[in-house]
């Protein structure tokens, strides 16, 4: 093993950079507001002015303006930690530089030197000199993190010149030249627009031709060799290297803010939904080499297990290596549990700095670092990404560590994360039929069970998810170019890459299953669009199987499972129970659905469609509808009475003591009748097939949905509310009767008018009187509506003060009725206005705040005038969606009902929304 030591040869004098990292207080630096920004163009951080240390203020997240990577910097340098001096060019700069034609204003590059000439004062070396010359790391840095979009320049200020000068002040030529050939590649391909793969095919035959399997093997003469080669890359592209290390500083900074509006970014922050941002931040900072021999390395570790949430280091780490070379995946990795056996000290040391991080930050980090000689410095900090398992689990474990709260616990926990949760889980990997099946194990970067068909290009997954088929998206190793494949794909499959690789982080990010860094026996023919592992050969459209937590890879289709609710998720949920202050109800039909809702969280059920139950019953509802005598249409509705009383009667028992809204028949009758006449139902209904097909046709409306539905089928009809009245309340009794405590609550279906409510308010009161009368027994139940027509919203304080008792939002009608827009008809242009701006998202997956949202308040408001404490709550589609709960947060609604499904979801958004406000 080799053991660090404290060198001789100081590169960017190590002693100095230690000597002046700033401690203590915090001081703003000597830049101005510029004109051409709301604030300072440039942070410092780690720079002393005038023997008093500088940084950008801790005190204020600064994330929006520095960027995260920014703001990392300079509150770990404000709370002492070995942060090499730099500064930060703010995000206003980058929307600056776009209404400049993509060019930085004299004013900003004048402060950009001047940050420049306080970093060279600091380490007393100067940008371009030819005996201490100072080099820099060019990093961006957007507010939300985007591993892997945007671009990096590290080793800017080498040049013929320069390199000869590193190389004798550090008595290391190898160092200096391994640099140089990295800054050729990078400032290449990031800067200049050279294809990476030019400069990697000239590496891969220099190293074949001496014979060598690592960059790391290669002797000084063989670096200096591979110079040549890349500078000849720039002759084959008619492309001069820039020399001046001035020259080469501006073009990296233009190339970072470039590279914000790149292809792969816009597609990043489409798909995440990140919007309102006015750019990336730049960092330049002073450089520390972790290529200098066997006493430097560099690594990328997280705090804890981003898989599964273990309070323990989780990461990998190279000797004699910069930080590429451990997210490209470029050479095998080390576990960094190895660096403890290896490096004692230095892993020591990190366990503390580790640890005042998440002190400070309050959250597990993702930390870059680099071991120069022998000295630890602190690259990047920032909450680290996580699968949904790994959240919940730290979540709890701080809670209970006292580091966090329990909102700020919350917090911290996704509702993506919790979905990730809930999906499915290979249902016995100890069955002969799982483990002959699996034909390789890779690295288990990202937890979970993908099932899914073989695809080797992100268009051909995204075409397969159109489809609606499962993918497993197969690559040698992913770049930011396959983020869209990444996220339409339902697992992802590399041959190289460590567990920090872009495609685990990425991966665990979105909660997609992962397996990476299968090795050589992992051979990808992206041409051939086949892959062979070991003796398999598995071409597109063969399935695979991926178990992303132990990181086996297996043929065919395996059977998967959801996981329950318990451990420390089921911890977990019991603080959401806690800190939510809005209920979560369950749409539900049935004793079976209401059963699992409840297990899941619900405090009830928010929405009961009768119409669900009917399609049970057809045949009498069929009767009932195609009846010619008032005589036949009631011995049909007598029928259906017993039938109806007996859905009920389940769904009060498995919701006992909790309250069940249930509404009145909604839909067009219509909808239950077949589209064309049929033999068996003329002659259950003693009709002739042509009187059949005329009653059918009699039926159809032009616009159903605008027709003979909710309160308009009870007022025409009134022997349909009469008898579900019925229904309810005698089953509501009979479970009393047996000792149980059923609340049911009657909800009167699209009201337009004050006159419609009454009309049926007035027909379930005396209903539900005489079923009173008739058991000579009585219980409390409520009559409320739901408010799906804009007409009803704006007359809410009429409905309350007629008798309304509660309110419950239909907001996929209230949205289709203030769009004009036909929810089975949308998908002919919602996309088109999707991709063109037209709308910010889908309005019948996330409430639109501007109109239908202000519906919704204004009916809110003045139903509650008129009647203080009127409940209000949200049944539609929204009420399942995190950023609509959000919303109806801030309206201080009573509830928000949704599928069983998402009960827990919404649960967390209900929790999170309290705890942020």
């Amino acid at each position: 093993h080799v053991r660090l030591r404290s060198g001789s040869h100081m590169v960017l004098s190590i002693k100095r950079l230690q000597a002046n990292m700033p401690r203590g207080p915090v001081e703003e630096e000597p830049f101005g507001k510029s004109a051409l920004t709301t604030h300072k163009p440039i942070f410092t951080f780690g720079i002393k002015h005038d023997g008093a240390p500088a940084v950008a203020s801790p005190k204020e997240n600064l994330k929006w303006l520095l960027g995260g990577k920014g703001a990392g910097l300079a509150q770990m340098a404000s709370i002492g930690l070995p942060v090499p001096p730099g500064f930060t060019i703010t995000t206003e700069v980058c929307a600056v530089y776009g209404k400049y034609n993509r060019n930085l204003p004299d004013a900003i590059w004048s402060e950009v030197m001047d940050g420049v000439l306080l970093v060279e004062k600091q380490l007393g070396r100067t940008l371009g000199d030819e005996t201490s010359p100072l080099l820099l790391s060019v990093r961006s840095g957007a507010a939300i993190s985007m591993p892997g979009m945007m671009d990096t320049v590290l080793n800017l200020g080498l040049n013929d010149v320069t390199v000869e000068a590193i190389a004798k002040e550090t008595a290391n030529e190898r160092c200096a030249f391994d640099s140089y050939r990295r800054f050729l590649d990078m400032f290449g391909d990031v800067v200049m627009g050279i294809p990476h793969a030019d400069f990697e095919a000239e590496l891969d035959a220099l190293k074949k031709s001496s014979n060598v399997e690592h960059d790391s093997d290669l002797s000084v003469d063989q670096l200096k060799e591979l110079v040549q080669r890349y500078k000849a890359v720039y002759a084959k592209h008619n492309i001069e290297f820039p020399d001046d290390p001035h020259e080469q500083l501006g073009k990296a900074i233009h190339a970072v803010f470039d590279s914000w509006d790149s292809t792969r970014a816009k597609k990043y922050r489409s798909l995440q939904n990140i919007t309102g941002l006015v750019g990336t931040a730049v960092n330049v900072q002073a450089m520390v080499f972790g290529n200098m021999g066997d006493t430097s390395g560099t690594g990328v570790l997280f705090t804890r297990c981003p898989n599964d949430g273990t309070n323990e280091l989780f990461g990998e780490f190279l000797v004699n290596a910069q930080g590429e070379d451990v997210v490209a995946g470029i050479r095998t990795p080390k576990p960094i549990a190895q660096l403890r056996d290896d490096f004692p000290e230095i892993y020591a040391q990190l366990r503390r700095t580790c640890d005042r991080l998440e002190e400070y930050f309050k959250d597990m980090q993702d930390v870059e670092f680099t071991v120069q000689e022998g000295t630890l410095f602190i690259l990047q900090t920032r909450n680290g990404k996580r699968s949904g398992a790994a959240a919940v689990a730290i979540a709890v474990d701080m809670v209970e560590q006292g580091l966090i709260s329990m909102e700020e616990a919350i917090l911290q926990v996704t509702p993506e994360h919790l979905d990730t949760m809930l999906h499915n889980q290979f249902t016995n990997v100890h069955a002969v039929e799982y483990t002959s099946a699996v034909i390789a194990k890779g690295l288990n970067a990202s937890p979970g069970a993908a099932v899914g068909v073989a695809c080797f290009s992100s268009a051909e997954v995204e075409h397969k998810r159109k489809d609606g088929i499962s993918a497993i998206l197969i690559r040698h190793e992913t770049s930011p170019e396959d983020v869209a494949g990444m996220f339409a794909a339902d697992g992802i499959l590399t041959a190289r890459g460590g567990k920090t690789s872009h495609a685990a982080v990425v991966a665990r990010g979105w909660g997609k299953t992962c397996v990476c860094g299968v090795g050589e026996s992992m051979v990808v023919d992206e041409e051939k669009r086949e892959v062979k592992i070991g003796d398999v050969l598995i071409r597109e459209g063969d399935t695979l199987s991926l178990n992303g937590t132990t990181g086996e890879v297996l043929l065919g289709a395996m059977p998967t499972s959801k996981p329950e609710i318990s451990g420390k998720l089921g911890k977990f949920m019991e603080f959401v129970q806690e800190v939510k202050t809005m209920e979560v109800l369950a749409n539900a039909d049935t004793g079976a659905d209401a059963a699992m809702a409840r297990r899941r969280g619900a405090g009830g059920i928010g929405l009961c469609r009768t119409e669900h139950m009917f399609f049970d019953h057809l045949p009498l509802v069929r009767h009932m509808i195609l009846a010619t005598s008032e005589a036949d249409r009631q011995a049909a509705v007598d029928q259906l009475l017993p039938q109806q009383r007996q859905d009920f009667e389940s769904i009060f028992r498995a919701m006992d003591t909790l309250p069940v809204t249930i509404r009145l028949l909604d839909p067009p009758l219509h909808e239950f009748l077949p589209q064309q006449a049929e033999q068996e139902l003329a002659d259950a209904v003693k009709m002739s097939m042509a009187d059949l097909a005329v009653a059918i046709d009699n039926m159809r409306e032009c616009n159903p949905m605008l027709g003979l539905r909710g309160c308009r089928l009870g007022i025409t009809r009134p022997e349909i509310t009469q008898m579900q009245v019925r229904a309810i309340i005698e089953a509501a009794l009979n479970v009393k009767q047996s000792g149980g405590n059923p609340k049911p609550k009657v909800m009167i279906p699209l009201i337009s008018s004050v006159s419609e409510f009454e009309h049926q308010k007035q027909l379930i009161s005396a209903t539900a009187e005489a079923v009173f009368a008739e058991r000579n027994e009585s219980l409390a139940f409520e009559i409320g509506t739901m408010i799906e027509v804009p007409r009803a919203a704006l007359l809410s304080a009429s409905v309350a003060a007629a008798g309304a008792e509660f309110f419950s939002y239909g907001t996929n009608d209230l949205t289709q009725m203030t769009f004009g827009f036909s929810r089975d008809d949308v998908g002919t242009f919602l996309p088109f206005y999707l991709t063109n701006n037209l709308l910010p998202t889908d309005p019948f997956q996330t409430i639109d705040k501007e109109a239908v949202g202000q519906l919704v308040r204004i009916s809110t408001e003045e139903g509650r005038k008129a009647k203080p404490g009127l409940k209000v709550g949200v049944c539609g589609e929204h009420g399942g969606d995190p950023a609509s709960i959000e919303f109806f947060a801030t309206l201080e609604h009573d509830y928000v009902s949704c599928s069983p499904f998402r009960v827990p979801v919404a649960c967390l958004a209900a929790a999170r929304a309290a705890a942020a406000h």
